[in-house]
């Protein structure tokens, strides 16, 4: 058994099987699941055991394969900010998955992020899914299940992961350093995304949560919006994720055009500058994302607080400054939330980030401090 697999017993059921001896596994999975519940590491333990099958050198095999040098793997992440382009599909997979495997007897595509398919990839996709050549073996991963188009999901073998419990997360992150309040607090405030609980317990995320705590509390006092303009806080957090990222690749792409001929660099170095454009704006997008989650929570503990839930309070290290700030209307902190969630939908529209979050911090005040 795959020690990635150990606390996911459907996809242990699915896929024991598919790696016995004799077994046959599918030309096309699907893991789902939320952030964090494991299901990358479960794709490339499987790549691994399906390319390490008839090697002369199985260990080799499953080294190369997770540091990602093996050259019958292709492992494929969203290039768009809010989506996966025809352009990550059309070379990398489709073309790729009719050609002969290099040294396995299969070829493993991984596509993160299937629910960001858009119409036309998905279209390009088809025929690969529906009549892949013998050797090909398809994993497609996805965090939102509900968002995956019905022509992908029907097309291959579903394999449900389950999220991590809270005081598995929290566990996770005291062995990196947290302190247990913080901890338990941000595996709570990630509503089971073990991934987005590492962003907030990161120095980076704490930063975002104390902007995004300025900012929701600020709408409580009439008035407060105009003094200080919280929104500035979130944004430049944001973007400092974002700035983050953007080193992080620039290192990367001056080391590979490198590589290349003189003749070649500037292509190679244009190709790499949208690359980076694009990982920075989807960066960007999912702290903002998150940013107003927390805000969302914040208002979410106050009505538990109110209606005497207190043990329902996601912010368990903030209890002090949510006490201090008990008071507005259970009703209308919800209507505070549904606020919140509205913009957060909007943003899927590419609207102004300055622009709405402006507008909902007045929104915010005239619903909580009036």
């Amino acid at each position: 058994m795959l020690v990635e697999l150990e606390r996911h017993p459907h996809a242990r059921a699915v896929l024991e099987p598919a790696l016995a001896a004799g077994g046959q596994a599918s030309h096309a999975y699907l893991f789902y699941g939320p952030g964090g519940a494991g299901k990358r590491a479960a794709a490339r333990a499987l790549a691994a055991e399906l390319l390490a099958v008839d090697s002369p050198d199985p260990e080799s095999a499953r080294a190369r394969v997770a540091s990602g040098a093996h050259p019958d793997l292709t492992w494929v992440a969203p290039s768009g900010a809010h989506e996966i382009l025809v352009s990550d599909i059309d070379g990398p997979v489709v073309s790729a998955a009719s050609k002969t495997p290099f040294e396995a007897t299969c070829r493993v595509f991984v596509i993160e992020r299937v629910d960001e398919l858009g119409d036309e990839a998905a279209n390009r996709m088809l025929k690969t899914l529906e009549e892949p050549a013998s050797f090909v073996h398809l994993i497609l991963l996805s965090d939102r299940m509900a968002e995956v188009l019905p022509t992908i999901t029907s097309r291959c073998q579903l394999v449900r992961f389950d999220a991590p419990s809270v005081e598995e997360t929290a566990a996770a992150l005291e062995s990196l350093g947290e302190d247990r309040g913080a901890a338990l607090a941000c595996a709570r405030l990630a509503l089971g995304d073990g991934e987005l609980a590492r962003e907030l317990a990161g120095s980076e995320g704490r930063a975002l949560r104390a902007a995004a705590e300025q900012y929701a509390r600020s709408a409580l006092s009439l008035g407060e919006m105009a003094r200080s303009r919280p929104w500035t806080g979130v944004l430049a957090a944001v973007r400092a994720r974002g700035e983050t990222v953007r080193a992080q690749l620039e290192t990367r792409a001056l080391e590979d055009i490198e590589l290349y001929p003189r003749k070649e660099r500037k292509r190679i170095e244009t190709e790499w500058t949208e690359r980076i454009r694009r990982a920075r704006r989807r960066v960007e997008t999912a702290a903002l994302d998150l940013a107003l989650q927390v805000v969302a929570l914040w208002y979410a503990d106050l009505a538990c607080l109110a209606w005497g839930a207190g043990d329902m309070v996601r912010n368990a290290d903030r209890r002090a400054a949510l006490e201090s700030d008990a008071g507005p209307d259970p009703q209308r902190l919800r209507a505070a939330v549904e606020a919140v969630e509205d913009t957060r939908l909007r943003f899927q529209l590419n609207v102004s980030e300055d622009l709405a979050c402006e507008s909902l911090g007045y929104r915010l005040e005239r619903l909580l401090a009036a």
